[in-house]
């Protein structure tokens, strides 16, 4: 199956599975052979795509598995720009083979998708509230059907309008029907393809004679046929009634305002047309109508990206809750960065990677635990088995050579039975299961003459992130000083602007880590202002080292790479640094070696243009920025939100070990607990111990902003993740 967007098309196909039962059980998949590529879309007129595009194309899928469990919370693991978001929206859209059409799927996406369901101008349209109430309930499908029986019955003038209005309704029915028949017959092949295209035949003709019995005249149609459907008009509308009846979109109404507020809308927001929200704003909104509406498969991809951590701690109650407490639970798919997140809503890990699909049970922790450990044990059992091979080796030289001096055919036969074990039986020396290697189970196959070499798992780490050393400054003192700063922004209209900073006290040295918390809307993008000179403050003073050099990771910086790629579509990220730095001289060299260092070597900095790179490389880009200047202080907003697992995890190892200053401003725990706090996760166990390699830092401070204020935490981000739980408790009723 191919379905196109944007230039491009999806490739997408399977092996038969056991789909072709009556009844399937909606939230599970069990799809065998999995093929999945990306590849341009055919010129207009062509029906398919020749295989000489699919050859062309990008494979992100190669007879894979994907199995979803009823019901289970999953995370898919991977790299940035392995496709996991093309994946999950391959399933969303039906396109895999094998997916019930019947199957309710909904999806969150990381883009806002171009064709908004609004479709009014900005200031008019539904507002927050009545648009996740629709999406849930289809309430203006079901009022659009009322209306129009509606105003058949209440016409005194034509006896034969109600039995139009029926018609009418039925026939879009069939329709919107008619539509998934088509798609299910375009996405199956074989046997289940042409049972397919005999139902789409089949209920193409009942379409056909829908519209025949719309068109036919006053006069065909007998008086009985007439009081027949007058009579199922009325029963289709009293039961259109009483679907959106007040009593039952009040309890829609009053789940709805419980998500809304748990993902932190105001009451003045849920009024605002949703025309008018902000990108952050329409991503939760869009957040909301996923949990809302009844599914069988929910997808979620980096839904913590737009919220705070109260949202980020409500969300995972949430989810925790559906899946323990609900009597018919979805199965959820999530891809996240955040590993506090993950660790706590899901139960089985999906796992990216060279293009096929691996199961783990358990966290990333614990993933992350197993397999260091199975590498460990493979490297040292692939040692082991060197040591023999050579032992075998020469033993067979020697009884060899013994054997010819000889004449002794005992030697030789030897010899040749150690050959042969040598060539057949010095692979793996334990199955799957970790049990002793038996050959007439654990052989691949019959066709096998001999085991299989120890295969040792390569890291999956991605390329490492090496910042270049601050330098020293000539004379000491703080880097930044904030004495007493209060700030707020100028009055409008006569209305005075209420005080978004009062009485902040910052020092910050070289060495330093500090890590700023607080919920959306507290202060923390003006203090980033008042630091990096963005603005200046009301009140108090804000003093820099004369020699200081600052760099500043915007929480915008990817998008504004990404807009720099779409006006300038062979713009790469040599050139961009070319560009910036024009006027240093031959630098090309220098350039090539801070992108190689950041994980951005060759090809991918000076052959691939921006558009082309995905999240995780252009955060890398933007600190190759920051960094060619040789900063002694970073002040990071939000710098995790386009980055993957395996990246965040890099990244954090490159600032904990750094020697500058750092700021943080986050929302992802493990970020904040790592570089600033210090701690690490010891692999395999829950408690946190000090890191050893984090010597470079001086002070290490957790501050909280709240009500404009700013405090230091004793406790950290445990202590202000613990205040949140209460908040949590009292959102949620507990």
């Amino acid at each position: 199956m191919a379905t196109e967007e944007s230039g491009s098309a999806i490739l997408v196909s399977t092996k038969q599975t056991r789909f072709h039962i009556e009844n399937p059980v909606y939230q599970e998949l069990d799809i065998e052979g999995l093929n999945i590529t990306i590849t341009s879309a055919p010129k207009p007129g062509l029906s398919k795509l020749k295989s000489k595009a699919r050859s062309e194309g990008l494979e992100l899928l190669v007879n894979a598995n994907l199995k979803l469990k009823a019901g289970v919370h999953y995370a898919l693991v991977g790299r940035n720009g392995t496709g996991k978001s093309t994946i999950l929206k391959a399933v969303a859209e039906k396109l895999i083979p094998g997916i019930p059409i019947q199957t309710r799927i909904a999806i969150l996406q990381q883009v806002t998708s171009g064709n908004d369901r609004s479709g009014e101008t900005v200031g008019t349209g539904p507002n927050v509230l009545e648009t996740i109430i629709d999406r849930a309930t289809s309430r203006n499908e079901i009022q659009h059907e009322i209306d129009v029986l509606m105003k058949a019955v209440d016409d005194e003038q034509g006896a034969y309008a109600p039995l139009r209005a029926l018609r009418r309704v039925q026939h879009e029915r069939l329709e919107k029907e008619l539509f998934w028949y088509d798609k299910d017959a375009r996405l199956r092949s074989g046997t289940r393809g042409m049972a397919a295209r005999k139902a789409l035949v089949v209920f193409e003709k009942k379409v056909a004679e829908s519209a025949a019995r719309l068109e036919q005249k006053d006069e065909d149609i007998d008086e009985e046929t007439l009081i027949e459907e007058t009579h199922a008009t009325s029963d289709l509308l009293a039961d259109l009634q009483s679907q959106i009846e007040p009593t039952q979109i009040a309890e829609i109404e009053a789940k709805a305002k419980i998500i809304l507020n748990g993902l932190g809308f105001s009451s003045a927001i849920l009024q605002k047309p949703v025309s008018q929200l902000s990108g952050g704003w329409k991503m939760r909104t869009n957040l909301a109508a996923c949990l809302l509406q009844p599914t069988d498969i929910t997808i979620l991809d980096e839904p913590t990206n737009f919220l705070d951590l109260l949202g980020i701690i409500w969300l995972q109650r949430y989810l925790l809750q559906l899946r323990d407490e609900g009597s018919n639970p979805p199965t959820i798919v999530l891809v996240s960065h955040d590993r506090d997140f993950v660790n706590s809503v899901c139960q089985e890990l999906i796992i990216l990677r060279d293009k096929t699909l691996t199961y783990f049970r358990g966290d990333l922790t614990l993933y992350d635990s197993t397999t260091r450990e199975k590498k460990l044990f493979l490297t040292k059992m692939a040692n082991a088995q060197e040591k023999q091979k050579a032992h075998y080796q020469q033993t067979i030289q020697q009884n060899v050579k013994q054997g010819k001096a000889t004449g002794d055919d005992n030697k030789l036969r030897q010899a040749k039975s150690r050959q042969k074990k040598l060539d057949d039986r010095m692979g793996m020396t334990r199955s799957a299961t970790g049990g002793r290697f038996k050959l007439n189970r654990d052989l691949g196959g019959f066709h096998l003459a001999s085991r299989a070499d120890i295969d040792i798992p390569e890291d999956e780490r991605p390329s490492p992130i090496v910042l270049p050393e601050a330098p020293d400054l000539r004379f000491p003192g703080p880097l930044v000083s904030l004495e007493k700063v209060s700030f707020k922004y100028p009055a409008k209209k006569g209305v005075a602007s209420p005080t978004v900073l009062q009485d902040v006290d910052l020092t910050i040295h070289f060495g330093d880590r500090v890590g700023a918390l607080g919920l959306n809307g507290c202060g923390k993008s003006t203090l980033i202002k008042l630091i990096t000179d963005t603005i200046k403050p009301t009140k108090g003073v804000v003093d820099r080292h004369p020699r200081l050099r600052l760099g500043y990771y915007s929480q915008h910086a990817v998008e504004e790479l990404q807009a720099l790629g779409q006006s300038d579509q062979d713009l790469t990220a040599l050139r961009l640094l070319l560009r910036d730095n024009a006027d240093d001289g031959e630098i090309e060299g220098d350039l090539r070696g801070l992108l190689g260092s950041l994980g951005l070597p060759g090809r991918f900095a000076s052959d691939v243009p921006l558009s082309k790179l995905s999240g995780g490389q252009l955060v890398r880009l933007a600190l190759a920025r920051l960094l060619w200047h040789h900063p002694q202080l970073l002040v990071l907003d939000e710098i995790t939100t386009h980055l993957d697992y395996y990246t965040v995890t890099a990244l954090a190892d490159a600032l904990s070990s750094w020697n500058g200053a750092i700021l943080i401003v986050s929302h992802d725990r493990y970020l904040i607990r790592r570089v600033v706090e210090g701690k690490r996760i010891r692999e395999g166990e829950e408690e946190e111990v000090e890191s050893e390699e984090d010597d470079s830092a001086k002070e290490r401070t957790v501050v909280l902003l709240k009500g404009g204020e700013m405090k230091a935490l004793a406790g950290g981000v445990q202590a202000f993740e613990n205040t949140l739980e209460k908040r949590v408790n009292k959102l949620m009723g507990g």
